[in-house]
């Protein structure tokens, strides 16, 4: 099960495409958000995800961040080759997708799970389906009106 709607999202600060640290509370601080976990990067499911985020990017008007164990080396190969407008952090242990209970137990790979938060970091809607990878974007539009005003 992933996180409840109303719940509070934990904390975290992991690596990021492009150089930098991202860290929930200091650096989104006060803004609604979208936080995606995907299994793996340059996999055809993965894939297909992180390019209906990238074509519907501007319609989403919050930042995007996708999270996966692969590293940043292997984030920033998939952020070029798919010409990527948002930001992927790389959770190398685990702990973060665990956190979110978005970490698939005994294999600990990360499930795909997707949550919007709120300007308060509670979680608006979560959206899990580990199929369908564009059902994901579809559910975040519809809720977007959740956080927007």
């Amino acid at each position: 099960m992933s996180l409840k709607t109303g719940q509070k999202a934990p904390d975290f600060t992991l690596s990021a495409t492009g150089g930098k640290k991202i860290t929930l509370s200091k650096d989104l601080e006060g803004q609604a958000c979208i936080l995606f976990f995907y299994p793996k990067d340059f996999t055809k499911g993965c894939t297909a995800e992180v390019c209906s985020f990238r074509n519907n990017f501007e319609t989403f008007d919050v930042p995007v961040f996708g999270i996966s164990r692969d590293s940043i080396e292997s984030h920033e190969k998939f952020k070029k080759a798919h010409n990527l407008p948002y930001e992927l952090l790389s959770d190398n242990s685990g702990k973060v997708c665990k956190s979110y209970d978005a970490l698939i137990p005994i294999i600990n790979m990360p499930k795909r799970v997707t949550y919007l938060l709120d300007e308060e970091h509670k979680v608006a809607a979560v959206f899990q389906d580990l199929f369908g990878a564009k059902k994901h974007i579809q559910n975040m539009i519809e809720n977007l009106g959740k956080v927007k005003s």
